[in-house]
């Protein structure tokens, strides 16, 4: 039987304005309507509001760059007791299967990676990858934005324990000496990224399409979106051959692993701080490797800084806007 008492009132009007129904059925946060659709509700306490709007803004913007990539939202808002939540398609997933990742490598390159910002690196909103919230705002170089991410995990890890003094030392010298001489001379333009592109937040729909989820959106340099899909397993090599095949690695070539040791140790601090354990071994042995490999270059192979923002609008007020 259908019943719509369950529902908050102010869900129940967001779903009327989606739904000619009328009812509806289910327990949160699967909502069947009996004009057949089902629908994705995500709610959040007052203090989860920021994360919930966080996710509601990647995924307008997943839908503007790369359409049917990601479950459609249909709404975000707020109920009078201060909880937020957001309205979606319901998606019943697959595992990702090799076809379906190749075209996901495929719609990655030539879609969602290829929306660019007018503003700048950053986010008009915090986003959170996990539990971890970057409060974002616009940065005139990926240079500065992604420096100002990773200082974000190493202050954040320093607050956390003692024991991680040694490991956000070496963080430290990764933002002095390694982000500027591997990134500060990149020419990119910032691009629309998924955030937290782990096999987790992957899978198939019915009709064996690609789906993304979960985002922690941001516009980077699209590389970095690749990092986390390198290091925890579930997308085969071809996924990889692909994308580079429609979208080209960034010059310089030859620094591209480089590049990809300096993202990868981006999520390892991340579940460093999340989860402790094994994950900090992980990134300081990346971070060491990167110091040691910047160290060895002669003065002569460093790079000058490009200056990105003549390729963007950059905002006038500051360097990044606050988004508070």
């Amino acid at each position: 039987m259908n019943s719509n008492a369950h529902l908050p009132t102010a869900l129940k009007e967001q779903l009327d304005n989606i739904d000619s129904s009328g009812q509806y059925s289910g327990t949160l946060p699967k909502i069947h309507s009996t004009s057949g659709r089902t629908y994705f509700v995500k709610e959040g306490s007052p203090s989860e509001s920021e994360q919930i709007a966080g996710e509601a803004e990647s995924l307008k913007a997943i839908q503007i760059a790369a359409p049917e990539i990601a479950p459609y939202l249909y709404a975000f808002g707020h109920y009078d007791n201060g909880r937020s939540y957001f309205i979606s398609e319901y998606k019943d997933l697959g595992p990702l299967t090799t076809a379906a990742s190749e075209e996901l490598a495929r719609r990655l390159a030539t879609e969602l990676h290829q929306l660019k910002s007018l503003h700048g690196f950053g986010f008009e909103v915090p986003t959170y990858c996990g539990p971890t919230r970057f409060e974002n705002g616009w940065f005139a170089t990926w240079e500065k934005c992604y420096g100002n991410m990773y200082q974000h995990l190493i202050t954040e890890i320093r607050k956390k324990s003692s024991r991680y003094s040694n490991l956000c030392d070496i963080g430290d010298t990764v933002i002095q000496d390694v982000i500027p001489e591997l990134l500060g001379g990149l020419v990119i333009q910032p691009v629309l990224l998924h955030g937290d592109l782990w096999s987790g937040n992957v899978g198939v729909d019915k009709y064996n399409k690609p789906i993304i989820y979960d985002p922690a959106s941001f516009y980077g340099h699209n590389e970095s979106d690749l990092a986390i899909s390198r290091m925890f397993g579930g997308f085969p090599k071809t996924f990889f051959d692909t994308y580079f095949r429609h979208n080209p690695k960034t010059e310089p070539i030859e620094e591209y692993d480089l590049r990809g040791e300096l993202y990868e140790s981006f999520h390892y601090l991340n579940h460093t701080l999340i989860f402790g354990g094994h994950y900090a071994s992980h990134a300081e042995e990346k971070m060491k490797k990167l110091i040691a490999k910047i160290a060895s270059k002669t003065p002569e192979a460093k790079k000058e800084t490009v200056s990105q923002e003549k390729l963007f609008n950059v905002p006038k007020q500051g360097d990044p806007v606050s988004v508070n």
